[in-house]
């Protein structure tokens, strides 16, 4: 499926000819896996949170966001998803997508690594394909949130070389393919997109190399991390039916809008 709407049909037809008790499972919970979601259905319909241009402009309140959030929302309303996604993270999605209870799944990476294991999955990785996240309308960009790891050193660390020494090991391209060959992580060195034996043992090397270049962050803020808290609690009621997702957008507006002038005062 290419569009939202497409989704819905298809996991609902064959959720109801194999018995599958699930058509999508995602992260919907109130944390920041939520805030990833949402932003996701947000940017496929053409909104954001804030104006990439200027992001002293909050824009949640548009209509794009609304379409986004009502789209969330009509996942469970409509059946293809079930209302527990509300309260799911990652792990919650993938134990039911592995365990076979769910025709699509939108998740991280990591997953296909565990495919491979027939301990912690009952489908084998031939019976999976990777997709671009759907879009609202045929034509319109596919967008998804950037993720990973980041390694830092703490300025009061009394052992900055050693730590400067292990990052670089994490860092370096042998190590990179290995979990990339081990766990399906997609390496953030251009040049093992290329690496034939990557290519050839991770299928998702390939639509991970597409969704780098259309992948958006988060909203760039100082101020972020009160965003967030905002944007995680209003996504989750409005996906579980608690407020409108025109509420839970106005909402959102008005608050990322009072973090924004305390922040500046």
């Amino acid at each position: 499926p290419t569009t939202w709407d497409e989704l819905q049909e298809v996991a609902r037809q064959v959720a109801e000819q194999s018995g599958t008790r699930f058509g999508f499972v995602f992260q919907g919970a109130e944390y920041e896996g939520g805030v990833v979601n949402g932003l996701e259905y947000i940017w496929t319909h053409g909104g954001d949170a804030l104006d990439p241009q200027d992001p002293s402009v909050v824009t949640i309140g548009s209509q794009e966001a609304i379409a986004g959030l009502t789209t969330e929302r009509s996942m469970v309303e409509e059946g293809v998803s079930p209302e527990a996604v509300s309260t799911y993270q990652e792990m919650d999605a993938h134990t039911a997508f592995l365990n076979g209870d769910a025709v699509f799944m939108r998740n991280w990476p990591y997953v296909y690594g565990l495919l491979a294991d027939p301990e912690t999955s009952s489908i084998s990785p031939e019976q999976v394909g990777i997709a671009p996240l759907p879009v609202a309308s045929p034509g319109d960009q596919s967008s998804s949130c950037a993720g990973g790891w980041n390694l830092f050193i703490n300025a009061a660390s009394p052992n900055p070389d050693a730590a400067w020494t292990l990052i670089e090991y994490l860092a370096a391209p042998e190590q990179q393919k290995e979990r990339s060959l081990e766990g399906g992580y997609l390496p953030t060195l251009a040049g093992l997109y290329e690496d034939r034996e990557i290519v050839d043992n991770v299928p998702v090397i390939a639509l991970g190399r597409e969704a780098i270049q259309n992948v958006r962050s988060r909203p760039v803020s100082p101020y972020y991390s009160d965003m967030s808290l905002v944007l995680a609690a209003e996504f989750n009621a409005s996906l579980r039916g608690a407020k409108s997702p025109e509420e839970a957008a106005r909402t959102g507006q008005s608050e990322l809008e009072r973090i924004i002038e305390q922040g500046s005062a």
